[in-house]
């Protein structure tokens, strides 16, 4: 099994302007997601995340350490959340991650054992 973070990037302003069947379609998504990644693997975890606006940047500037608020890059979309699984591989992360709602862009990323 690999371990793979999903994260998960959308335009907030898709939420906010989808109707109560829309959001109940997206909800869905994510239970079918959900219950793929345990037919094959494993969740370790998952949440989402505050809105972009309530982020803290830490940037290392000219030898100084530079803390601002908000998101680290001026973008549309936002990560919005985010899925710790295990799976069998890259093919089955990305079979899995077809499930969630259409309008979001999702990142696959293999984690790095350290030590």
């Amino acid at each position: 099994m690999t371990r793979y973070l999903v994260l998960l990037a959308y335009d907030p302003r898709t939420w906010e302007s989808a109707t109560a069947e829309e959001q109940q379609e997206y909800v869905d998504a994510h239970a079918a997601f959900e219950a793929a990644v345990d037919a094959r693997g494993r969740r370790l975890g998952s949440a989402p995340l505050a809105g972009a606006d309530t982020a803290t940047t830490v940037r290392h500037e000219g030898g100084e350490v530079v803390v601002t608020d908000g998101p680290y890059a001026e973008t549309a979309e936002m990560i919005a959340g985010y899925y710790d699984v295990e799976l069998p591989d890259l093919d089955a992360a990305v079979a899995v991650a077809r499930l969630l709602p259409a309008t979001y862009t999702v990142e696959i990323r293999p984690t790095i054992e350290l030590g």
